[in-house]
This record gives structure tokens, sequence and C-alpha cells, in this order.
């Protein structure tokens, strides 16, 4: 039980220093897959263009680094800017959402590439103090059990 116990306690130590040590290849991976999601984006229920209209309705954000990535898009020639994008779905024409200008003060600005990777940064305490005090919990069911091993052993001489 010890030794699994220090194997899982091991995957997770390794896992925490790789994460952190490969911080920036991490959010330049998500940065890339985010264009490619967006260059691909459709209004086809896909789960690439789910997740950006999520993100895009959670955040309060559109695009990448602003809203303009649209205009890069095939969809935007197509049908303009998502209504995931919009302020209020009540305020947005389609005809809006072609025209960058017009869209502009009915669409959030921002982009959803640093409101995404500030919200992780922030959690990043929580989530570190969470997993030191469940490490600290596997580090007591470590020595408890080599304490508890070491007791069996001891008794099974004093027995014969």
């Amino acid at each position: 039980y010890a030794m699994l116990l220090s194997l899982i306690f091991l995957i997770v130590l390794v896992a925490a220093v790789v994460g952190f040590v490969f911080r920036h290849e991490i959010k330049t991976n998500f940065e890339s897959n985010l264009n490619l999601a967006l260059r691909d984006y459709n209004v086809t229920a896909d789960r690439h263009s789910e997740a950006v209209d999520t993100i895009q309705r959670t955040l309060h954000c559109c695009g990448v680094q602003n809203y303009s990535d649209w205009e890069k898009t095939e969809y935007f020639t197509q049908r303009g800017i998502p209504q995931s994008c919009c302020k209020s779905q009540d305020d947005c024409s389609e005809e809006d959402l072609k025209d960058l200008s017009k869209a502009k003060p009915k669409v959030f600005v921002d982009g959803c590439f640093f409101l995404v990777t500030s919200t992780m940064e922030s959690k990043m305490s929580v989530v570190a103090g969470i997993s030191f005090g469940i490490a600290c919990f596997q580090l007591v069911g470590i020595i408890l059990a080599c304490c508890l091993s070491q007791y069996i052993t001891n008794n099974q001489y004093e027995m014969v």
C-alpha cells in the first residue's frame, strides 16, 4: 500500500513539475489551437465550434486577441462575427455582425486568449493549495502504512 501511494505521489509530483516547466509551451499550444478553432469554426454543432462559443459567452470575449480576428475566417465572409460575441443577443443583427465597424459597439472587443490564461493563472493558487493538501495526506498515509508494516513484521517474530 505504501509503495502504491508513493507511486501515485511521484506521478502527481512529476506532473506538477512538468506543468510548471512547460507552462509557456502550454500557452502557445492553447493559442494555436484556439486560432485553428476560429479558422475551422462553422455553424454545424461540432465540438470545437461549441467550445469557442462557450468560451466567448462565459468570459465575455471575442476572437483570440480581439474581435477583429474573425475577419480572417471563412465564417466571417459568409455570416460575420458569431452571435456568441454579442453583448446582447437582442441588439445584434446579422448585418451589423458582417461589418467590423458596426459590430464593435455591439460585441465583446477583448480577445479570449488573455482572459482564459489570466483566469487559469488566477486559479492556480487554489489548485496548488489543494494539491499540496492531498500530497500531505498521501505522505501521512505512506508513513502510517510503513509503520503498520513494521508493526506486523515485529509481531510475527514474537508469536513463534
